[in-house]
């Protein structure tokens, strides 16, 4: 009776853990979910469910993490690359700032602070858009600072930088890839700031087909702590430890078309890595794992199926959540199998003129959509498609995606932070 006791304390401790921190952009399981949990669904400007509301000093695209009690994002401060730690009531901890930022392209939809930042409770690793990558201690220290760039080759990307940085075998790793530069993957020491591996990622591409802006994802494959990027028509795997490329596999881009670039990143669920391509159209099923080119060997299915461009999927137990952002299917969700790629459900939220750029989360049940116009769509998730639907009002644009810790959703609009529950 005591271990049965002992046993449910750690597991209720564990879950309560987990849902206290958001570590890195796609959350701490990296797929933007959570399997259990609870988020508000109605909320307002004004209304009671905001918790607290702090003002920015600049406009970033960034999404919060939070880690050990610290919410930490990128912005401009005085037109200078900079990185902030809030507490969980929304007040300031500390500020750092570094030299002159790169300001964004697309100031409607971009900035130069568009990545998030990740941790590992120690050290909060930043990028910014002018190849900038520094280590901030979580009391606000400055440990190491690097410009990509001047080490690599300048960024050739046609947009603003999407990328985040990603914890892997202990390490601050970062996906630099592009048609017309260098691209690579490099991994940084937290501690001290030097780099323990740089791999090269060359891949050949018709003009902006090599240009992605997605993050990778980390997961044990095959035993091995597995780097999985995808981008410049291929989805590879490299070994954390040494960035070594262990597989890739083409078949993103068969006619090998112009203009191809990925904006959405892949998810990865039950073994199986699933990428939207083809600016929306195309969906791919391929199954992580093996060595060399597999191709042949491990793509599970291919279909043309309007999917999502820009925001990223959710991937849980299985299935795919995938919001149709742009065009006249706006606001369909699909759920498919990953595994085999049939749709299961597809449900629609309210019609609207907005986009969704911000990447949708799922907390339990609840889905959570914002989107550019300033509304944050709410949906339960049934087993057969969408339940209440809610319509919430914030009144001010979303790029950034949403996050949930304790039980609180935290929103970061263009000039404020909110927290409601």
């Amino acid at each position: 009776m005591k271990t049965s006791f002992l046993s449910l304390l750690l597991a209720g401790m564990a879950l309560v853990h987990g849902q206290s921190e958001w570590p890195e952009w796609r959350g701490p399981n990296g797929n933007g979910a959570y399997s259990d949990g609870k988020i508000p669904m109605k909320f307002s400007e004004k209304g009671k469910e905001v918790v607290w509301k702090a003002a920015l000093p600049g406009r970033g695209c960034s999404t919060p993490i939070v880690k050990n009690g610290l919410l930490f994002l990128t912005a401009p401060i005085d037109g200078k690359d900079s990185l902030l730690a809030f507490d969980l009531d929304g007040k300031e901890k500390w500020k750092v700032s570094y030299a002159e930022e790169t300001p964004g392209r697309g100031q409607k939809v971009g900035s130069g602070a568009n990545s998030s930042c990740v941790s590992d409770g120690k050290v909060v690793v930043g990028y910014f858009k002018s190849g900038r990558v520094v280590g901030v201690s979580h009391e606000g220290e400055k440990l190491w600072e690097h410009d990509l760039h001047k080490k690599y080759g300048e960024d050739k990307l046609w947009w603003d930088q999407g990328t985040s940085p990603v914890l892997a075998a202990g390490n601050a790793v970062i996906a630099v890839m592009q048609t017309e530069g260098n691209s690579y993957l490099v991994s940084i020491d937290l501690q001290s700031g030097d780099i323990a591996w740089k791999t090269d990622r060359n891949i050949e591409t018709l003009k902006e087909s090599g240009d992605s802006y997605t993050t990778p994802h980390v997961v044990k494959v095959d035993g091995v702590e597995t780097i999985i990027s995808f981008g410049a028509d291929h989805i590879t795997g490299y070994d954390a430890r040494c960035g070594k490329l262990v597989w890739t596999s083409a078949g993103i881009n068969p006619d090998n078309k112009r203009m191809w670039r990925t904006i959405a990143s892949s998810v990865y669920t039950d073994g199986v890595v699933v990428a939207p391509h083809g600016r929306g159209d195309f969906l791919m099923g391929l199954k992580a794992g093996g060595q060399g080119d597999v191709t042949k060997s491990n793509v599970l299915w291919r279909k043309k199926y309007s999917c999502t461009d820009v925001a990223t999927p959710v991937a849980h137990d299985g299935k795919v959540y995938l919001l149709i952002d742009r065009g006249k299917n706006r606001g369909v969700i699909n759920c498919i199998n990953a595994k085999s790629g049939k749709e299961l459900w597809s449900g629609k939220l309210p019609k609207s003129a907005g986009t969704y750029y911000a990447s949708p989360i799922m907390i339990g049940d609840t889905f959570c959509a914002p989107r550019e116009d300033g509304t944050v769509v709410m949906a339960k998730i049934k087993k057969d498609g969408l339940g209440e639907v809610v319509e919430n009002k914030l009144g001010l644009s979303f790029i950034a995606s949403p996050i949930a810790v304790d039980g609180k959703l935290i929103l970061r609009g263009d000039t404020f932070l909110w927290c409601v529950k």
